[in-house]
């Protein structure tokens, strides 16, 4: 790898993200982002399919030497939220904005297959650049780009997410399974209104709803082994029209995370039960509905051992880490189902911890971490294209 190319691609980099930043698309939307992004590729001389799954593309390059073919993959949506920055690359766009560093990712895949295009006759094998929308929104476009030929003649394919909860420069990742199955659920209690003054007249779908939000806190803590990760957490709860009104309704939603099918099924069907019987004990109604989200990130172990040994080529030491599974989901997941392959992080956050969270208003990345990501993203892809060897 020529390092010296990617220090030198840092600029656009930024430049690149920066745009992003200020004209953000959502899910499927994504029109005026793709058609930017192909026009780059194509002016360096990429093979380049547009409109899969909708609005994303795949671009390839075929270098001068043998090698296998490697995907690497990049997401391009943005996030329904009010941006509050006030930087000047803050989005113009009201009400949508890169909350969760979708832009940073566009970018230095972006700067990757341009380095790969300078490169071109010392490459080895195949490069090919998934830039893939709607990550962000049930079914995700993982489905689709699949289902459009996205992974054809793939031999293994790796992605990354530039993560402010770690510092910037520090990359982690871990075999097996990394991120959760990220499900939700809605429940809607039908009781009876009336007045407040005479509650014994009505059956009160607000107090069954409050007991159900603390009845279904037991289904991790009492329902599952300690030993397994899972979150059951209410988002939402809405109910009532007035002070002396009893609620004839109640709504509550919420967010499930797994890493296994076993405990997924478990969990689903304890919720369940639970509405159903809280329900009926305060003379309600409770009806689910149940909505199963991507399925768990489970990375190859061969190839996450490939990731460690290729960063630790790259970084500084104590940089690269082994982490613990994470309960935010993606829909990477799919192209594991299909291919081996790993999945990692790059650390975008400030040292001190300070950085916004994930889908906040405020959310910034320390653009440092795109470089970082650029160089492990080439490191990686060379190390798997040039591997003839038997697989772990």
């Amino acid at each position: 790898m020529r390092e010296e190319t990617l220090h030198s691609l840092f600029g656009d980099m930024v430049e690149w993200r920066r745009y992003l930043h200020r004209h953000p698309e959502l899910s499927f939307r994504e029109h005026r982002t793709s058609a930017w992004i192909a026009e780059k590729l194509e002016a360096w001389g990429l093979e380049v399919r547009r409109g899969v799954a909708g609005t994303g593309l795949v671009a390839r390059l075929t270098g001068g030497r043998p090698g296998r073919t490697i995907a690497l993959r990049a997401d391009i949506d943005a996030l329904p939220i009010q941006d509050e920055k006030t930087s000047e690359y803050a989005s113009s766009v009201p009400g949508v904005m890169h909350a969760c560093g979708h832009d940073g990712h566009t970018a230095e895949l972006l700067a990757v297959a341009r380095y790969y295009s300078l490169h071109r006759e010392e490459t080895a094998g195949t490069r090919v650049f998934l830039f893939q929308p709607a990550e962000e929104t049930l079914p995700g476009g993982a489905v689709g780009m699949i289902a459009d030929g996205a992974l054809d003649g793939v031999d293994a394919v790796y992605g990354v997410h530039l993560w402010t909860p770690f510092p910037s420069g520090a990359a982690a990742t871990r075999p097996g399974p990394f991120m959760a199955s990220p499900d939700e659920f809605e429940v809607e209690i039908v009781g009876r209104g009336g007045h407040g003054g005479l509650p014994h007249q009505s059956v009160d779908a607000l107090v069954a709803g409050a007991h159900l939000v603390v009845a279904l806190q037991t289904i991790v803590s009492r329902n599952v082994d300690p030993l397994e990760s899972a979150v059951v957490s209410v988002g939402m709860l809405n109910a009532g029209s007035a002070r002396n009104v009893i609620a004839e309704r109640c709504t509550l939603a919420g967010t499930v995370r797994t890493f296994t099918p076993e405990a997924r099924a478990h969990i689903r069907q304890r919720i369940e039960e639970v509405a159903r019987h809280v329900g009926a004990m305060h003379g309600a109604e409770a009806k689910v509905a149940y909505y199963e989200g991507y399925p768990p990130v489970v990375n190859d172990a061969a190839e996450a051992e490939r990731f460690f040994r290729v960063a630790s080529s790259i970084l500084e030491p104590g940089d690269v880490r082994r982490c613990d599974g994470i309960m935010a989901g993606e829909d990477f997941s799919y192209y594991l189902r299909e291919r081996p392959g790993c999945f990692f992080f790059v650390g975008a956050g400030a040292e001190d911890g300070s950085s916004a969270p994930h889908h906040h208003p405020r959310f910034d990345i320390d653009e440092k971490a795109m470089l970082t990501a650029a160089k492990l993203l080439v490191g990686v892809a060379d190390d798997s294209a040039e591997d003839a060897g038997p697989r772990a």
